[in-house]
C-alpha cells in the first residue's frame, strides 16, 4: 500500500487526476472503475480539463461505476447516472456503450445485480478509483461485508445514511438500499486509487492503514491488494 500524502483538497485532485490521466494516454482503451460523492468531484474536474485541452480521449475507454441507490430514476439529482453524466460523461467524448452503472431503479434487483455481476466478471478493471466511508466503507460495501462478496443489494448503514443526508433534503429522503459492487470485485482491479480528504476521515483511514485487515473496516481489505496508492491531505493524513 503506497501512502501520497498532499497538502489540500486541490493538490489530492491533481494528484488522482493526473494517474488516471496517465494511464488513459497511455492506454487509450483502459477500462476504470469510478466512484461518486463529494471527494471525486475535483477529480473529475481535472480530467476534464485534461479532455478540453485535447491531452486525453474517452472515446475508447470504458467504465465501470461502484455503486448506485436502489428507487431513485436515473434522473433524480442524486442519483449516481445523473451525477456521472454532470460531473464526467457530458463534459467529454466517453461513448455511451463504453458507460457501466447498475440499474436500480426498480424490477427484480437481485437479477440487476447478477447481470452487472456478470459484465464486471468478463472486464478487467485497470484502475479502481474509490472514496472511504467514515465508517471505512468502500463502495456500499458497509463494516461486516464478506471479503469474498461480488455485486449484492446492500442495506445502507445508518451512519452511511446519515453522512449523506447532505446531499437530500431529510434523512427520510435518502435512499436504504443500494445496489454495489462487492469487495471481491473491487480487489481484482489490476490498480486501486483510493482519495480521502478531510479531519473527518482521519480515523478511517487510520484504521484502513495501520489497523488489522478486518471485515469490520471493509476498506482495510486493500493492504492485501498488490497495487493500491491511498492518496490523503493533510487533515485525513492527521492520525496517521
Amino acid at each position: 500500500m503506497k501512502i501520497i500524502t498532499v497538502n489540500n483538497y486541490n493538490e489530492l485532485s491533481s494528484t488522482a487526476g493526473q494517474i488516471i490521466a496517465d494511464l488513459v494516454s497511455s492506454n487509450p482503451r483502459c477500462t476504470l472503475g469510478l466512484a461518486t460523492g463529494s471527494t471525486p468531484l475535483g477529480t473529475y474536474q481535472y480530467l476534464v480539463k485534461r479532455y478540453q485541452a485535447g491531452d486525453i480521449s474517452f472515446k475508447d475507454v470504458q467504465t465501470f461505476n461502484l455503486d448506485e441507490y436502489c428507487g431513485l430514476p436515473r434522473t433524480h439529482p442524486e442519483s449516481y447516472f445523473r451525477f456521472m453524466h454532470d460531473n464526467l460523461f457530458s463534459h467529454v467524448n466517453i461513448q455511451m456503450q463504453n458507460r457501466h452503472i447498475p440499474c436500480a431503479e426498480g424490477g427484480d434487483l437481485q437479477s440487476q445485480c447478477d447481470a452487472y455481476n456478470a459484465l464486471l466478471r468478463q472486464a478487467t478493471v485497470d484502475l479502481q478509483l474509490l472514496g472511504i466511508g467514515s465508517n471505512g466503507h468502500i463502495g456500499f460495501c458497509e463494516p461486516g461485508t464478506p471479503f469474498d462478496q461480488e455485486t449484492f443489494l446492500t442495506q445502507l448503514a445508518e451512519k452511511t445514511r446519515q453522512d449523506n443526508q447532505r446531499f437530500f433534503n431529510s434523512l427520510e429522503e435518502v435512499p436504504t438500499t443500494a445496489i454495489t459492487m462487492g469487495i471481491k470485485n473491487i480487489m481484482q482491479a489490476k490498480s486501486i486509487l483510493l482519495i480521502a480528504s478531510g479531519k473527518g476521515k482521519a480515523e478511517c483511514i487510520s484504521q484502513m492503514v495501520n489497523g488489522p485487515v478486518t471485515e469490520a473496516v471493509p476498506a482495510s481489505a486493500l493492504q492485501q491488494h498488490p497495487n493500491a496508492t491511498i492518496i490523503v491531505d493533510e487533515e485525513a493524513a492527521s492520525l496517521l
